[in-house]
């Protein structure tokens, strides 16, 4: 069923009072999405650089979609306000969140509704992003177009008004002139926050730490057999450090927060001795230690490896460590930064673990094709018999459900939406409020 459709029994004050505002879950992003992209006047492809997604609703009914994504790098009227030099914007952007999408779903019509949602969202904002991001959220941003809105909503929720964009948008390709200025509103989340942002001696943490490691030798051996199946692409000669030393220094530091060559470089450098042996790192006669890899060389290893290859020995890594009591969640993900040959995005469907949120695998769909057919691709290689494998509607289709009972030996869920009139018809004659399934004997 349509979860958002159904009108509420709600006095104007009493719904105003029982709105709730939360991120959304795993299992709820995909129709988070599509809701945004049927209405949203912008359309919607994806969130950039730390984002969260909220829903605002009431009675389990949904009312409002709220997007936060990264900052702009650019706004002149924003970082005139703030007052910060260059050195210090580039150190601290992250402590800002712009309001990218903002969307009351079209069968909604309550007055001071989008104030009442902005208000509740501000409030937990900043410690959801410290939850997920590790750092807080101290000012945020919005983007108002003038031609469509006045951005009411915003000053009654106790944003300023700051003036308006220079009229670029930024893309793929730069920084493009589109002659369409926006009015620029924010609204500080902590006190003073000027001159916060502007403080020389400032010290707060702007990403999640960096953590060791401890690497059971059962697991080193295990993971070492998996990367030597890796083919090597440097030419013997003047090679030192060996591929698998390099694939599982990079593999762990990831895993521990380390998201840049120079991260891992430094999280390898931290690495105890024992810790290096174990992941088969280089020793030096002279100094009688194991040395790790330096960054260029992590870098121009990582660049040219065969990435293919490399998923699918993390996939059976994964697959190793996860839990295999929990069921599995497929769905389709389009990468904002990554181009094809042709300049199309590249687009995934993979395969991770609820709760977890492990990738056990992951298959690029063509664009000639859609995610429907790849399903088969994704799970040929994977054990997940007597599994619960959960999909969103686009795959609720026999093939799909058969390939996955008959062949696989797994068990599955379905989403089915209003637009599916047949399958849903075919639902509410099974007559399930009579057959939970907790019932006995059945």
């Amino acid at each position: 069923m349509n979860q958002h459709t159904t009108p509420i029994d709600n006095t104007h004050n009493e719904l105003l009072h029982s709105i709730t505002v939360r991120p959304v879950s795993q299992n709820d992003q995909a129709n988070w999405d599509t809701l945004m992209r049927q209405h949203h006047y912008l359309v919607f492809r994806s969130l950039v650089g730390e984002s969260i997604r909220y829903v605002a609703e009431s009675q389990g009914q949904w009312l409002a979609l709220i997007g936060w994504a990264a900052a702009a790098l650019k706004c002149t009227v924003r970082d005139k306000w703030i007052g910060w030099p260059p050195f210090l914007k580039s150190q601290r952007l992250k402590l800002i969140a712009n309001n990218s999408r903002f969307l009351i779903l079209p069968q909604i019509h309550v007055p001071n509704l989008a104030s009442r949602i902005l208000s509740l969202n501000l409030k937990r904002l900043s410690q959801d992003w410290t939850k997920v991001y590790g750092h807080p959220i101290w000012f945020v941003e919005t983007f108002v177009d003038p031609r469509f809105f006045k951005g009411v909503c915003y000053k009654a929720a106790g944003w300023i008004f700051l003036g308006h964009s220079t009229g670029f948008a930024r893309s793929s390709q730069g920084y493009l002139l589109h002659n369409k200025p926006k009015m620029v509103f924010v609204r500080s989340l902590k006190a003073q926050v000027q001159k916060q942002l502007n403080n020389l001696n400032l010290t707060i943490q702007l990403r999640k730490e960096t953590k060791p490691m401890k690497l059971s030798l059962k697991d080193a051996e295990f993971l070492d057999e998996l990367l030597q199946q890796i083919p090597e692409h440097r030419m013997p000669r003047g090679v030192r450090h060996r591929k698998r030393s390099i694939l599982a220094i990079s593999i762990c530091a990831i895993i521990c927060n380390a998201w840049s060559f120079a991260a891992i470089a430094e999280w390898a450098k931290r690495c105890p001795q024992n810790m290096l042996k174990r992941l088969s790192c280089r020793y030096n006669a002279k100094t009688k230690r194991y040395e790790p890899p330096s960054e260029p060389t992590i870098r121009r290893f990582l660049q040219q490896v065969d990435a293919e290859a490399v998923d699918k020995v993390l996939s059976r890594w994964f697959q190793s460590v996860g839990d295999k009591s929990l069921p599995i969640a497929v769905d389709g993900k389009t990468l904002c930064g990554a181009r094809q040959p042709d300049g199309k995005q590249v687009h995934l469907l993979a395969a991770f673990l609820h709760k977890q949120g492990i990738v056990l695998a992951q298959t690029q769909v063509d664009r000639k094709t859609n995610e429907i057919p790849m399903v088969p691709v994704l799970f040929d290689d994977l054990d997940i018999k007597d599994r619960v494998v959960t999909f969103d509607a686009l795959h609720a289709q026999k093939e799909t459900a058969r390939y996955l009972v008959e062949d696989k030996k797994a068990e599955y869920i379905f989403t089915v939406k209003d637009n599916q009139k047949t399958i849903k018809q075919a639902i509410k004659e099974l007559n399930l409020s009579s057959f939970p399934p907790s019932a006995r004997n059945n």
